[in-house]
């Protein structure tokens, strides 16, 4: 049995832990949804915290969970600076802007020796275990779960309807706006400084628009209306590829035709709770309607 399990971890532990990384990433592009911010800066986030805690685990003694903390704090600093201005913006302006940060972050590393320029960093020490992403992830779903049943989210709800109506109720938006950005910041750095201790190398190539298109993808995949949706969507965009592994050369195009059919038939993502109750109400009630129709049948 012991045997079993070895050889199955050694085979399917970077896909378990890829799952794990790329729900984080899908809750922190959940978190700005949440807000109505549609952001595209949360792969330059992850790049900010896999280069800050890798040249920290690669150039001085510290021990891992400072290399993490970092990870978190300066994608943290790095979106307040950037989120006073830009968040100003809404919509495709926002997104526009938000994707030019990410081409600024990643040319400014393709120019730093600290970061080894185009060729990466490489021998980072492999420090991430499994526990230290399963902990990381809990926290940040319990974090936001709370964080929904309480002022905060409500805030993020009303803005995310009408933000008019919010700002006219004497929410204030921006400062909300801004936390809102802040802390998706947070969540995508520490997956970053997660996933760097993993794979033992990254470069300018990991972080770029790609990616960010990848992360948007599996929360808007889910579902955006509470934290299960990112969660599958995540899931389900990390196993696919594995699955359409023996379609070989048409891996990609069957991955595509996925995506566009739950575009096109699930438009709320795979996890609508309104859709799903209704599913199971119209169930309810055929089952009800049957049974009355036999009752008067045997009374007929």
């Amino acid at each position: 049995m012991l045997e079993w399990w070895d050889g199955f971890w050694a085979i399917y532990s970077t896909v378990i832990f890829s799952m794990g990384i790329n729900a984080m990433l899908a809750l922190s592009i959940y978190l700005t949804l949440s807000c109505g911010l549609l952001s595209l800066a949360n792969a330059a986030f992850m790049g900010i915290g896999a280069y800050a805690a890798s040249v920290i685990s690669m150039q001085t003694a510290l021990p891992f969970p400072v290399a993490l903390l970092a990870s978190a704090l300066l994608p943290a600093a790095v979106a307040l600076v950037i989120g006073i201005p830009t968040l100003r913006l809404s919509g495709v302006y926002l997104a526009m802007a938000t994707l030019g940060f990410g081409e600024v972050v990643r040319v400014i590393v393709l120019n730093m020796d600290v970061t080894g320029g185009p060729m990466g960093l490489n021998g980072i020490p492999l420090k991430t275990e499994w526990w230290h992403i399963v902990l990381l992830l809990g926290a940040t779903l319990y974090c936001l779960a709370r964080l929904r049943r309480s002022k905060v989210g409500r805030a993020f709800e009303a803005i995310k309807e009408d933000e008019v109506a919010a700002r006219l109720m004497g929410v204030n938006v921006p400062a909300y706006k801004l936390l809102a950005f802040v802390l998706g910041a947070v969540i995508a750095g520490m997956a970053g400084g997660l996933n760097a201790h993993y794979t033992f190398t990254i470069g300018p190539g990991n972080y770029a628009f790609e990616n960010a298109v990848d992360i948007l993808t599996m929360a808007v995949f889910g579902g955006t209306s509470n934290l299960i949706g990112p969660l599958l969507g995540s899931t389900s965009l990390t196993l696919l590829p594995e699955m359409m592994r023996y379609f070989k050369d048409f891996r990609l195009a069957a991955n595509g035709l996925i995506l566009i059919l739950v575009i096109l038939y699930l438009p709320k993502g795979m996890w609508d709770p309104q859709r799903i109750r209704a599913f199971w109400y119209k169930k309810a009630e055929q089952k009800a309607r049957g049974k009355l129709t036999n009752s008067a049948g045997k009374a007929g």
